[in-house]
């Protein structure tokens, strides 16, 4: 029988995985995070490789690593706020499929580039850019698409879910890039085509989903300061964001991974897919954990243990030169990392009015960016004057050191116990209705 759910309305299940949508929108999630990590696993591997392959030493080496991170970011720091505002005016289905297409575009260049023999440093950076300006529309697009599909009472559920689809993505990606390389160079390529056409399909079939109107400023510069302004007002959200900033940015070994398979730990693409592999699993491992057994109490304080761990994990992998305990801390980096990813993807989603999602995710993928792919090119260029061993330790070091900042400049983290919206944002935020079947 059909049965009417709403966002406020106890449900019998709190699974998300009976309703629908929410498959459909796992399903196109994790198939495009295969795709994409696992192109961007051979993107890194191609860049580094070439380089050598030209004469450059692996500090001249790293530099190139630190331009793929630097042509992803800067198309996503200018495009952030009108990616943002693009949510929350558009069909968020509609931005999703677009961005996914585009980057089945580049898989398919990219795969004949290669297939042909004529892949170089020129092509590969053109992909880079373009990885940039898709991800500036997706993620707030799919951010703010999530919290449409599932009652609110399941939303850490739901996120959780998310998450584990997004870290087993990163799982799956690289390993499938490393070994389906080893197999044929452009296989990676022509795998991750497959997958977006996968994704796209899946995102269509996603039915009518509730939003709210946008409120506020009506014109779109208006509109989007006042995203920008929350998030600088409500200092939760402001202090979860910017938290993440500062770790990861400066504790960002990923973008190294191909300096350590190929000079440091010498296990080459079947090595590098298993160092790439590694923090996810990690990863994995804990969403799953919160999918059975969410976290309700003192979330501030364990978000900021989250981070200091993921800090001296990361400083153990930069010292280490054999390949198992390289691959433990890595793993110790992913889970960390997903603690803390949790609770503050939990707390912004909850703290922030529906209206105001598609914006305010839009800020939260400026961070996450900066930190991913800017940090990226940060630990590029550090390593090319100090090595990407001691780019790799300086940066764990910064990301402890973070963290007893933030916990001074935003006390509000360190008090919060639960993932409690205030009573002012559940008088705001609109009831959604959806339609599920249950049996």
């Amino acid at each position: 029988m059909w049965r009417r759910v709403t966002a406020d309305q106890p449900i019998p299940d709190t699974t998300p995985l009976r309703i629908h949508n929410f498959r459909a929108y796992l399903l196109a999630r994790f198939t495009m995070i295969v795709g994409q990590y696992a192109m961007m696993l051979i993107i890194g591997w191609q860049t580094y490789t070439i380089a050598r392959e030209n004469g450059l030493d692996a500090f001249a080496a790293s530099g190139q690593l630190a331009l793929i991170g630097l042509l992803q970011f800067l198309p996503l720091f200018v495009l952030a706020p009108f990616s943002g505002l693009a949510a929350d005016r558009f069909n968020r289905k509609t931005v999703a499929r677009l961005t996914i297409l585009l980057q089945l575009i580049g898989a398919g260049f990219l795969a004949w580039m290669t297939y042909t023999d004529r892949i170089g440093l020129p092509a590969l950076f053109s992909v880079a850019v373009l990885l940039g300006i898709v991800r500036a529309f997706n993620g707030p697009a799919l951010s703010a698409l999530a919290p449409n599909l599932v009652p609110k009472a399941i939303l850490p559920n739901a996120i959780a879910l998310s998450s584990i689809a997004w870290q087993t993505g990163m799982i799956v990606g690289p390993a499938i890039g490393g070994y389906a390389y080893d197999a044929a160079p452009a296989l990676p390529y022509a795998i991750a085509s497959c997958l977006f056409i996968v994704a796209i399909i899946a995102i269509s079939t996603i039915g009518k989903v509730p939003r709210s109107a946008i409120t506020g400023a009506q014109r779109p510069i208006g509109q989007i300061i006042d995203g920008w302004r929350y998030v600088f007002r409500n200092k939760m959200v402001l202090g979860a964001i910017t938290l993440d900033l500062m770790a990861v940015f400066l504790a960002g070994a990923t973008a190294l991974f191909p300096p350590f398979a190929y000079d440091i730990l010498k296990v080459g693409e079947t090595g590098l897919a298993q160092l790439a592999a590694a923090p996810a699993i990690g990863a994995a491992v804990t969403a799953l954990w919160f999918s059975f057994r969410p976290l309700k109490t003192n979330v501030g304080p364990k978000m900021l243990w989250a981070v200091a761990a993921f800090g001296l994990a990361t400083i153990m992998f930069g010292l280490s030169r054999n390949m198992p305990l390289s691959l433990a801390m890595l793993v110790i980096v992913g889970a960390a990392d997903m603690f803390s990813v949790y609770i503050r993807q939990s707390l912004i989603q909850l703290h922030t009015p529906d209206d105001k999602r598609g914006r305010v995710s839009s800020a939260s993928l400026l961070t996450i960016s900066a930190s991913n792919e800017g940090g990226d090119a940060f630990s590029g260029f550090l390593a090319s004057i100090i090595g990407p061993a001691g780019a790799v330790i300086f940066g764990g070091i910064g990301a402890i050191v973070t963290v007893g900042m933030w916990s001074r400049i935003f006390p509000v983290l360190r008090h919060t116990r639960t993932f409690d919206p205030p009573p002012s944002l559940e008088e705001e935020t609109p009831e959604q209705t959806l339609q599920e079947k249950i049996p």
